[in-house]
């Protein structure tokens, strides 16, 4: 997986365990209340969780990229007043939304399960996206068949 980072975003430095800006990234997005240290705690033990179920079999980055992959959205839908009424109008999604919408996105279904702990939650997770299953999966289905459906006014995306 290749990204582009921004001037901003070439400050984030790599994760200890990985090397990877990608995890980095997450992990920033996964920290509450400026609690880093928690963030990488979860993070690392969804990874140790992932790799008991899955053994030593695949590389863990490779899982979690895979994961984030499939819940990429390729196209979204933003609204679009064209005189008085308002179209849902689909549009393609720049790479780096792409990323940001999918950490969002399986971070938010993790979050919405209740009574586990955030490390198996996120491990559950980030495991059903890599097998193409999950909320997070499921939500970019439903923004695809979203855009699908309104295609018609496609011709409205400026």
């Amino acid at each position: 997986m290749v990204l582009s980072f921004t001037a901003s975003e070439k400050q984030l430095r790599p994760d200890p365990r990985f090397g990877s800006r990608l995890v980095s990234k997450f992990i920033n997005c996964l920290m509450w209340d400026g609690k880093k240290t928690a963030a990488t705690r979860v993070f690392y033990d969804a990874i140790d969780e992932i790799h008991r179920k899955l053994g030593d079999k695949v590389d863990m980055l490779e899982v979690f990229e895979t994961a984030l992959d499939h819940v990429k959205p390729a196209v979204e839908i933003q609204s679009k007043r064209v005189g008085g009424a308002t179209y849902q109008v689909p549009v393609r999604v720049e790479p780096k939304r792409q990323v940001a919408l999918a950490i969002r996105w399986i971070i938010e279904a993790a979050r919405a399960k209740k009574g586990r702990p955030m490390h198996l939650k996120l491990a559950e997770e980030l495991m059903a996206a890599f097998r193409r299953e999950g909320d997070a999966v499921t939500k970019r289905e439903n923004v695809h068949k979203m855009a699908d459906a309104n295609k018609a006014f496609a011709h409205f995306a400026h």
